[in-house]
């Protein structure tokens, strides 16, 4: 345990120091660009100018929703304080790049051969540029993003938690729990029998207990991180399609691997079901083989709809204030007070929301386990 703390202290240092070199203010300095790259500087300057003329409530959104190469923490005048991430990008002509995000100026600047497009199919992402002008994303991009920065916090945290608790355990056996085992303990128990037991069963849910544990934690801790509008939290993890997809794609694997074979004959054979229906056109198999993918697809969608809906409502009510303000000044301020009511309300409910979600993944996810582990009868 002693090693642990002293190996997060390390990190949490090592991260202090990187946001403290990270701080400073946004200089628009004369830089040496190729021909290609100064006209789309300078094309990138008029759109910006342009932007800021007028508020953009559908920017404004999905610039907090999305994935970014660097967290921003907070602007004040021209300082920004930012934690620029590393770049990782592999290229055909270049071969291997490892740099940190900071090195684009915000995407006024080239670095070796590579650019952060403001603007175009490619916006938001690391292009490449090529000996003709031409831009083209790299050949594999991979770069620690803001919300592979906030998997690790949540990760970290999750570690430490549970480590302690374990730790407690094995130090106070038999003894009536204390501290973070009040808050951990009942929900393990309801987790365990309340989720897994009646879904599974007592003699085999053993087994995926630990996973049903993890990810159930997992997806709260990340929502109710991103609930919060100041570092390390603020990240929109779950409401990114492709973290849903890999925590849909694990519960898949694991119910494609443990699948009995009563359950492989109730999906290619299913008995009880007339044999016009599973020959020559096999109706009923490719029903239930489309519906082995289908459940994994339900997951993904519904907690990552779920939790970017929440923070898109919220940043909605959020945005009527400049909305009306650019109106008129007096409009912006008349309104604050309802939006600014609006904005809590939402924020409790996605606090509600954020718990029923990460309940909903395990629930469904043992349900799918029982289903692929269940013996004939």
């Amino acid at each position: 345990m002693k090693d642990f703390k002293k190996i997060l202290s390390y990190f949490l240092g090592v991260l202090f120091f990187f946001v403290i070199i990270a701080a400073r203010p946004k200089k628009h300095e004369p830089i040496l660009l190729s021909r290609y790259a100064e006209e789309q500087a300078s094309l990138d300057e008029h759109e910006e100018s342009n932007a800021e003329e007028e508020f953009v409530p559908g920017d404004f959104i999905l610039d907090h929703i999305g994935d970014a190469y660097e967290w921003h923490i907070l602007t004040y005048k021209d300082f920004h304080l930012t934690i620029p991430l590393p770049v990782i990008i592999i290229s055909q002509t270049k071969g291997l790049n490892v740099f940190l995000f900071n090195k684009f100026h915000h995407g006024h600047e080239v670095y070796k051969g590579f650019k952060y497009a403001t603007s175009g199919e490619n916006e938001g992402k690391i292009v490449e540029i090529m000996d003709d002008g031409r831009t083209a994303r790299p050949l594999l991009d991979l770069s620690f993003t803001k919300n592979c920065l906030a998997i690790l916090v949540s990760i970290i945290l999750m570690l430490w938690v549970f480590i302690s608790v374990a730790r407690t355990y094995l130090e106070r056996t038999r003894k009536a729990p204390r501290g973070l085992q009040n808050f951990v303990e009942p929900i393990i128990i309801f987790i365990r029998d309340e989720v897994a037991i009646p879904s599974i069963g007592k003699e085999k849910y053993e087994k995926f207990l630990p996973f049903l544990l993890t990810i159930f934690f997992f997806i709260w801790i990340n929502n109710m991180m991103g609930l919060i509008p100041i570092f390390p939290g603020g990240a929109n993890v779950t409401g990114n399609i492709t973290v849903t997809m890999l925590l849909a794609l694990f519960t898949f694997a694991m119910t494609t691997i443990n699948g009995s074979e009563n359950y492989w004959q109730h999906i290619f054979n299913p008995p009880g079901v007339p044999w016009w229906l599973k020959f020559p056109v096999p109706l009923v198999p490719i029903i239930e083989i489309v519906g082995m993918f289908t459940k994994p697809f339900v997951l993904m969608i519904r907690l990552f709809a779920n939790i970017a809906a929440g923070h898109i409502i919220t940043l909605g009510f959020f945005s009527l204030i400049f909305i009306f303000g650019e109106m008129k000044m007096m409009m912006g301020y008349v309104v604050s007070p309802l939006t600014i009511a609006f904005t809590v309300f939402m924020t409790f409910l996605e606090l509600l929301v954020a718990l029923i979600q990460a309940y909903v993944f395990t629930l469904l996810s043992s349900l799918y386990f029982g289903m692929a582990t269940e013996e004939h009868h």
